[in-house]
């Protein structure tokens, strides 16, 4: 036994020396986009990020940080970070294998040469299978929270199985004290953790006690309490339970903020540690193991603290400033992202017949806490509720999907909808089990596992068509039948590096190990097997998503394939038992290692490392760099999302750069502490210039102001800002509900302009002094603008042309309207006083070529984004600003080419072309302007490479579309379209140009494509 142990280890420390090469060998060397730029931003300063937030996380990053010699490697070190604990994960899911393992090959006694080297291969071979993962793999290389989740997941899970083997029955009770203070710290990190204790239970359960199909339900039901008692009652109940205790000391003792929650943490210390004490004096032991393991998830938890001290702190990024019992309680409830039905609800088009006052919502006031709103409680016709609802939501997208995957045809329903009645249809609870297999386990899941374990179709995400975001077996006769002819395939698409191919071979070694565990060992079976369900399953029930996710979701069901891959080590035991009816048992454990390691690890590896390898990969950090330097000196700069804001934090947070610009995140301004936040100094960036005092923007304040048209005529916007900051009746409407709106008495507005001041600030050149406006004026065509929408407003007004403010993206809400005064000057819009006719869609304002051309050929970085070597995955194609290149480039190119600069015109197109070649970033729509402009500036050639290359893409696509069989060429009518249309706008730009060559190859491409 010593032996094995001593293997043992060395095979797990094996496995994490692989894993650990592997990852480093492929992180991104900087910020990613999505939540990476705010977990490294954060994590450096220790600030505060979004809901629920991960105060551990935050700490071991910041750890790591301080390894970087200098800040442009700060992320590089969190990167590292979760490429370490995603590789000790690995060497975990080995020994957690092994254990497994042992217990199906050795019932007693000393293990044989070939049993030890068959299980040792199990190990390795499984949690290789699981290093190489598509979804695993790329969480691992990212400053993310999924990767060290994964680590506590694999660490209790091991930790039970070597409870469940300590000898000493005395002793054994620590590794639950353990998995509990583990449980504790995981829920610093994320709360996937918790979905192990079903299965822990069950361990529990199966050494403790005679197995009964009774007792194994019973088990499982305890162990659903248990989880609910840890999510519900700990981490959320005693924080509830001390926010009852601060409201009590505070607003009825009269005590100052805070000491109620001191109170409650103190007495809790009391109870808990004195039911410790207790326990122990009377020979409790059952009872004592419940008071320490509830104390060690208690103390755990308690990293949670540093989320209160940081935010009392007030740093820069400090979002829902958690810094009060309530709001933390806010906080950790993630109240700000809603709320869905999951047991009981309604559907998607249930009329609302009732709004009740629901809870009441608590903020700090002066010197006792205030009720700021009440919740609402919608109160639905009760023909159009359903137990179990999956649609539920009134979005118009989410409607037409649930539609499509529904297959909805209804039971008529007659309704009153604005007064008027009238018929709709109700999903049948039929439908609406449909679209939860099809929808949500199918699509949302299963697709996923089968990406891991079958194949991926390619990188694109897909939303249920069949050319974009599938899985793949690498079977032609399985392949074609769900996805058209592949041997077909359009040349973006075959080549497309997301294109992973494993044959099946993971998933049937997978299964045969499932087999075997069931016949082997049924208990063992059912713990992973309820592993395998709570981390899968069980939340695609809990999530109970929506359609159209902004981007793929298989990220959170990594702890279901986790599962599995325990199963495709445990296989290799079939294929050694096979084996060693043949030869010996230690050539039958290394040819079934041998060959499980070459026909699945070393395939997934093969075929997933140039779409996970992100080395060399800058264009988060380079696009943010970019977005940054389009601005002014001291400029405000509204972004209108995650990947146009994060990584702008990190490189203002941590890099130290252009913190004079002040990053507004336009959904975050309709919360009362960002918009606090925003008027203190921040770094080198002055406060915004808003009017409003907090108690007028609080929550519960002015959450909508309602545009009534007392007058035609326009109001002065400081004026208007003035009027909607009374709080007077005459400037208030009263329902008969009680309830109080606050006013706009006018959908017109105007913004004077003092025109000295723009020309002498750098606003407006001096020689367009001439179209510089008295005022601009603009309108507002809805009944409301929300809190976000004033607020910019009131920047507007008051900021009188002092501070450039600039917009990332256009029409939005947040935009006003004002587009025609746009000026381009990098990958940034600035409001200027300059009326600039809109030409075309893509034509928004107007280009400052002097600036726009020192940005986009000097200034900005682009650090091998052209390279065929560097991995640019379409998510990263598809962020805005990558989008937008082309059009900007053919914008400048325009302009120059109109200024008379045709050969600064030739350079940009130039560059353009160098930038993004289309091996690496198809066409799109924009490369109809950027085409345009290379004929009129003489550039013939380029503008030719252009249409080809386009246009190539298009046939080849209408050539697959054309060879797919009847049923699924009937789904491909709008991608058929699209194709068409392109070719007839490629027709169009190049007869325009006059360039009949051209012109006819396109035809004659044409003529060939049958219809």
């Amino acid at each position: 036994m010593d032996r094995f142990k001593r293997w043992n280890n060395l095979t797990g420390w094996l496995s994490f020396l692989i894993a650990a090469t592997v990852y480093l060998l492929t992180i991104e060397p900087t910020v990613s986009y999505w939540d990476c730029g705010e977990f490294i931003a954060c994590a450096y300063h220790l600030e505060i990020g979004h809901p629920p937030g991960a105060p551990l996380f935050l700490m071991l990053a910041k750890v790591f940080s301080l390894l970087a010699p200098n800040p442009t490697k700060v992320a590089l070190m969190i990167n590292a970070m979760s490429g370490i604990a995603s590789a000790f994960t690995i060497m975990f899911l080995c020994w957690t294998i092994t254990h497994l393992a042992r217990k199906l090959m050795v019932r007693n006694g000393e293990i044989s040469t070939g049993k030890m080297l068959a299980i040792l291969g199990a190990g390795l071979v499984g949690a290789l299978a699981y290093t190489f993962t598509d979804s695993f793999w790329f969480s691992a290389v990212e400053g993310e929270v999924y990767g060290t989740s994964s680590l506590f997941t694999a660490v209790v899970f091991w930790a039970i199985l070597k409870w469940e083997e300590a000898a000493d029955e005395s002793h054994a009770n620590r590794w639950i004290i353990h998995i509990a203070y583990l449980m504790g710290l995981s829920i610093g990190v994320h709360l996937l953790n918790l979905l192990t204790i079903p299965a822990l239970i069950l361990v529990i359960y199966f050494r403790k006690f005679r197995p009964t199909i009774w007792g194994f339900m019973l088990a499982v039901l305890v162990s659903f309490v248990i989880l609910a008692a840890v999510q519900y009652g700990i981490i959320q109940g005693t924080l509830k339970l001390a926010a009852i205790i601060e409201l009590w000391f505070v607003n009825r003792l009269g005590f100052p903020f805070h000491s109620g929650i001191v109170c409650f943490a103190l007495t809790l210390i009391v109870l808990l540690f004195g039911g410790i004490w207790l326990t122990l004096k009377f020979r409790k032991p059952v009872l004592n193991a419940i008071f320490m393991a509830v104390t060690m998830i208690v103390f755990g938890y308690s990293s949670y603290a540093m989320i209160v001290i940081r935010s009392l702190a007030n740093p820069p990024l400090n979002e829902n400033s958690p810094n009060d019992t309530f709001s933390l309680l806010s906080y950790l409830s993630r109240d700000q992202y809603g709320d869905r039905p999951l047991l009981y609800g309604q559907y998607y088009n249930a009329p609302v017949t009732q709004i009740k006052k629901g809870e009441p919502i608590y903020i700090k006031g002066k010197d006792k806490y205030i009720i700021a709103e009440y919740k609402d409680t919608y109160v639905y016709d009760p023909r159009f509720t359903t137990w179990f609802p999956r649609m539920y939501s009134n979005d118009a997208g989410h409607i037409s999907v649930y539609k499509a995957w529904g297959n909805i045809s209804g039971k008529p329903m007659t309704v009153t909808r604005d007064g008027e009645q009238m018929v709709d249809y109700c999903p049948t609870l039929s439908e609406n089990f449909a679209f939860f297999i099809k929808y949500q386990v199918g699509f949302m899941y299963f697709r996923y596992f089968m990406w891991n374990f079958a194949g991926r179709q390619n990188e694109i995400q897909g939303n249920g068509g069949i050319l974009y975001g599938n899985f793949i077996t690498g079977i032609s006769l399985i392949d074609n039948y769900f996805w058209g002819p592949q041997d077909k395939l359009p040349s973006y698409l075959k080549e497309n590096k997301g294109r992973n191919k494993y044959y099946l071979l993971p998933l049937l070694l997978g299964v045969i190990g499932m087999f075997v565990h069931i016949l082997e060992s049924r208990r063992d079976f059912l713990v992973v097997f309820l592993l395998f369900f709570m981390t899968g399953i069980a939340i695609v029930l809990y999530l109970n998503q929506t359609p159209l996710q902004v981007r793929e979701r298989d990220y959170a069901y990594a702890g279901s394939f986790y599962a599995f891959s325990i199963w495709i080590g445990l296989g290799i035991l079939s294929l050694f038992n096979l084996l060693r009816k043949l030869i010996s048992d230690k050539q039958a454990a290394i040819a079934a290692t041998g060959i499980s390691l070459l026909t699945v690890p070393t395939v997934m590896a093969a075929e997933n490392w140039d779409d996970h390898d992100r080395s060399g990969r800058y264009t988060a950090r380079d696009m943010a760099y970019n977005c940054l330097n389009s601005c002014a000196p001291n400029a405000i700069l509204i972004t209108n999302g995650d990947n146009d804001t994060f990584p702008l934090w990190y490189l203002q947070e941590v890099e130290g750069v252009r913190t004079d610009v002040r990053v507004v995140n336009l959904l975050l301004f309709n919360s009362d502490w960002c918009i606090s936040q925003m008027q203190r100094r921040v770094y080198e960036s002055a406060p915004l210039p808003i009017s409003f005092r907090f108690d007028q923007y609080r929550q519960g304040r002015r959450n909508f102001v309602y545009l009534v048209e007392k007058t035609k005529e326009s109001l002065n916007l400081k004026d208007a800002m003035k009027y909607v900051a009374r709080e007077d009746s005459g400037a208030k409407y009263f329902l008969q509900s009680g309830e109080i709106l606050d006013l706009l008495p006018s959908k017109k507005f105007s913004l004077p302009v003092d025109t000295y001041k723009v020309i002498r600030n750098g606003t407006v050149k001096p020689e367009l002094a001439g179209l510089v406006s008295s005022k601009i004026d603009f309108s507002i065509n809805r009944s409301y603008v929300s809190k976000n929408v004033m607020i910019i407003m009131d920047i507007l007004a008051n900021n009188n042309w002092e501070r450039p403010i600039y917009y990332l993206a256009a029409n939005h809400e947040g935009t006003l309207g004002l587009e025609n005064y746009f000026q381009l000057e990098g990958f940034a819009y600035r409001l200027t006083p300059v009326y600039s006719e809109k030409t075309d869609r893509y034509d928004i304002g107007r280009v400052k070529t002097e600036t726009m051309y020192k940005n986009l050929m000097e200034k900005f970085r682009w650090t091998r984004m052209n390279d065929p070597k560097v991995y640019i995955d379409d998510n990263n194609k598809d962020m805005f600003a990558i989008m937008r290149m082309r059009i900007n480039f053919a914008r400048l190119a325009q302009q120059l080419w109109v200024e008379g600069k045709p050969d600064s015109a030739r350079k940009v197109v130039d560059r353009c072309l160098n930038l993004m070649p289309a091996k690496i970033y198809k066409h799109d729509v924009y490369s109809f302007k950027l085409a345009e402009v290379a004929y009129k500036i003489g550039a013939t050639t380029e503008a030719r490479k252009i249409i080809n290359e386009y246009s190539n893409k298009c046939f080849e696509d209408l050539a697959y579309f054309n060879s797919m069989p009847k049923h699924l060429f009937n789904l491909l009518g709008y991608e058929t379209g699209i194709a068409r249309q392109t070719i007839d706008h490629l027709i169009e730009i190049a007869g325009n140009a006059e360039d009949s060559s051209m012109v006819e190859h396109l035809k004659s491409g044409k003529r060939g494509i049958k219809k």
